[in-house]
């Protein structure tokens, strides 16, 4: 007897009323200048000379692409990474000794952070990472995640029909922002292990014995794995109904929305565990930036005055060097990716089992999930109808065929627009991942092995070229998030 086997879909890429491959201002410049062009060589045709050659070079610019991305943007980006390496914006060091308040400032797009300590109402305390200049705060859930492998599989549909309703209903509290769920795996240091044994072992235990338990014990790190499972919620208090007046006001909000968020993820197939401390937070980044320290790092959580010991200022690292392929810093190299494409094709709930599992180098995968406020998806899934529909009726005048890819992406707008208008949640995706290696030479193992493991996944991963310090700092619980980035830019 068959059976049927459920698979997921629903994911397309966002597009505007855009032609050509054009954004829509992109669109509306190229449709003004090719009137100008009309017009000019209706009234003026000797002025052809003169507009042709610009109108061709930044037409050829525009439209040609590299992987997807236009020429001139490559352009602009490699001309920004020479300015910014010239003033080694690239590098970063710190100033151990140095008695000054930025001495310990983390780098790049950490910098503006600081942790923060609060009480969670229960008589425990968890860290927020607060934005100093933005003025987010983000507080991390720890959790353990069920595997779908050993349960029923109307569990696991359970599971992902809960998330769903998890992520709808984040459309319902304008002061979340965006939640990262990230999948932190790596080799085990083997600390843990061997400071149990150490306790448990008596000392007047046969040499013999003692031994074969110390061999046990050198050779488990090779067979075990360290997986730390977090969801960050990143809220903004300036959104909040309630309108806070200050930090304190703002950290108790979060608080409360933050429980909430937590009991609801108990149906989504993981058991909150707590939410993350200070110290566990800045161990977390801390390991990041210096793999080595996991053991020692690992040690000092496990002891009574954790939260003394680790801090802030321990969370960084002491000299750090971006380069366009890679990530520099304390012990370690890193290469980050970004999600260039979902898959075309509808998949089973375990598809990303293989990305995440662990590996023989640390590695850290993340979710971001950036929901639309309720109030807004109806209207923005009408929009991607209304620019599919458009597409379609400039190719009908145009007397183009009508590709597979074209009547799959309008059937997806179409879908997604019922889904919405029967409850469900619309939400931005986006994923990043990182490795991390102590050995140059094993750089090109590591970089293999993530990116055959994505297409097994049936994703694709582009290389964050030049942004390699942004994609290994989105995988932190710190709530990065590059799209939020760039608009600050371009503002």
């Amino acid at each position: 007897m068959g059976h049927d086997i459920r698979t997921y879909g629903g994911w397309r890429r966002r597009h505007g009323i855009g032609l050509l491959g054009m954004d829509t201002t992109a669109t509306f410049i190229a449709l003004g200048t090719a009137m100008v062009v009309i017009v000019a060589a209706a009234m003026a045709p000797e002025s052809l000379l003169y507009l042709l050659p610009p109108v061709l070079i930044a037409a050829g610019l525009g439209l040609v692409r590299i992987g997807g991305v236009p020429v001139a943007r490559l352009i602009l980006a490699r001309c920004r990474w020479w300015w910014n390496c010239r003033r080694h914006r690239n590098q970063y060091r710190a100033g151990v000794v140095v008695d000054h308040p930025r001495a310990f400032q983390l780098p790049g797009v950490l910098a503006p952070l600081t942790l923060l300590s609060a009480e969670d109402g229960y008589g425990s305390r968890y860290g927020i990472v607060w934005d100093r200049r933005s003025g987010l705060l983000t507080a991390t859930l720890r959790v353990v995640p069920a595997s779908t492998w050993l349960a029923d599989r109307k569990d696991a549909d359970t599971w992902v029909a809960s998330w769903g309703g998890w992520l709808a209903g984040l459309g319902h509290l304008p002061m979340v922002r965006w939640v990262t769920v990230t999948v932190d795996t790596a080799p085990e240091p083997g600390s843990t292990l061997a400071d149990s044994i150490a306790d448990a072992i008596d000392s007047n235990a046969p040499q013999p014995a003692r031994d074969i338990i110390d061999e046990l014990v050198a050779t488990a790190p090779a067979a075990a794995a360290d997986v730390d499972t977090r969801v960050s919620v990143t809220f903004d208090p300036k959104a909040s109904p309630s309108a806070p007046k200050d930090l304190a006001e703002a950290v108790g909000e979060v608080g409360r929305t933050l429980e909430h968020l937590a009991s609801a993820l108990s149906g989504c197939g993981v058991a909150v565990v707590g939410r993350a401390t200070a110290a566990e937070i800045a161990g977390t980044v801390r390991i990041a930036f210096d793999p080595h320290a996991r053991g020692e790092v690992n040690r000092l959580l496990n002891g009574p005055r954790s939260a003394e010991v680790l801090g802030w200022c321990d969370a960084g690292p002491v000299t750090a060097t971006e380069h366009t392929d890679h990530y520099e810093h304390d012990g370690g190299i890193s290469v980050s990716w970004g999600w260039h494409e979902p898959p075309r094709q509808n998949v089973h709930s375990d598809v990303l089992a293989r990305l995440m599992a662990p590996g023989p180098f640390p590695k850290r995968v993340t979710l971001q999930y950036r929901a639309f406020p309720a109030a807004v998806a109806s209207r923005q899934m009408q929009q991607e109808v209304n620019a599919a529909a458009f597409r379609a009726q400039f190719r009908r005048r145009t007397g183009r065929d009508e590709t597979a890819r074209d009547s799959w992406d309008a059937a997806r707008a179409r879908q997604a627009a019922n889904e919405e208008a029967m409850g469900a949640g619309v939400c931005l995706v986006s994923m990043y991942a990182s490795i991390t290696v102590t050995d140059r030479e094993h750089l090109r193992r590591a970089v293999a092995n993530v990116e055959a493991a994505a297409d097994t996944a049936k994703i694709r991963l582009r290389r964050l070229w030049g942004s390699q310090a942004a994609g290994f700092a989105t995988t932190l619980p710190c709530g990065i998030c590059p799209p939020e980035l760039s608009r600050r830019l371009i503002h």
